[in-house]
């Protein structure tokens, strides 16, 4: 009689701990009793939650890099080209240097012809130049005092940007020298040698210039001028 009892109730004992030892067996551990949270079952901070609460922000996705020229609209200079924009400010005198030379294209004669001035931005900023000159035949003194000459305009001018170190040209024919010698004009008048001329530019002051190895002798102090160009000219 409590033979039967007291089997019941070990029984009943064991079954208890078996069931205890199975549902802790469920749960893995990292060995001290603690739940690993390296397991699949375990929440993970990373993880979304639903309604976005704390610790839910993903990262953002990288940018991705522009593709080149990218931003730049068609027809416009590129940034890292070196080109200007023709509303920069109009070059100041100090901003340009000049120098002249006998052009390669001039009528023929004794006498100089016909020059080519080149202008160069010697400043560290864009600018720009514009517009026919005036020429004035100078000696090797202040460039006040000169003898201006006839000038007659050809070609359209317009804005010439000049970036640092950008140039631009312009070309002066005079009224040819003929004959050996001395030469002469064929309107009557003396030949006229002057050792430098002044060239000015509206709004980029006076600059006197002179060639190299060649005078400049020419008739009826007159010159046919273009406007400054940014195509180099002969």
């Amino acid at each position: 009689m409590y033979g039967n009892g007291i089997r019941r109730t070990v029984m009943t004992v064991v079954a208890a701990a078996s069931a205890a030892l199975l549902t802790t067996a469920c749960q893995p551990t990292g060995g001290d009793g603690v739940v690993d949270p390296s397991s699949p079952a375990a929440p993970s901070a990373s993880s979304p939650t639903p309604g976005g609460g704390a610790g839910t922000t993903a990262p953002e996705p990288a940018a991705s890099p522009s593709a080149p020229g990218e931003g730049v609209a068609p027809g416009e200079p590129d940034p890292g080209s070196g080109a200007t924009d023709a509303a920069a400010p109009r070059c100041a005198p100090s901003a340009l240097r000049a120098t002249v030379r006998q052009a390669d294209d001039r009528p023929a004669g004794t006498g100089i012809g016909a020059m080519v001035a080149q202008f160069e931005n010697v400043s560290g900023a864009p600018c720009v130049v514009q517009g026919h000159p005036t020429v004035a035949g100078a000696g090797n003194g202040s460039p006040e005092r000169n003898a201006p000459m006839v000038v007659t305009r050809t070609g359209t001018a317009s804005p010439v940007p000049l970036a640092p170190g950008g140039k631009a040209w312009l070309k002066m024919t005079f009224v040819q020298v003929q004959g050996e010698a001395d030469g002469y004009c064929v309107s009557g008048s003396e030949p006229i040698t002057y050792p430098t001329v002044v060239i000015g530019l509206p709004g980029s002051g006076h600059h006197q210039v002179a060639p190299e190895d060649v005078s400049i002798a020419l008739c009826d102090n007159k010159v046919t001028v273009t406007p400054v160009s940014a195509t180099p000219l002969s």
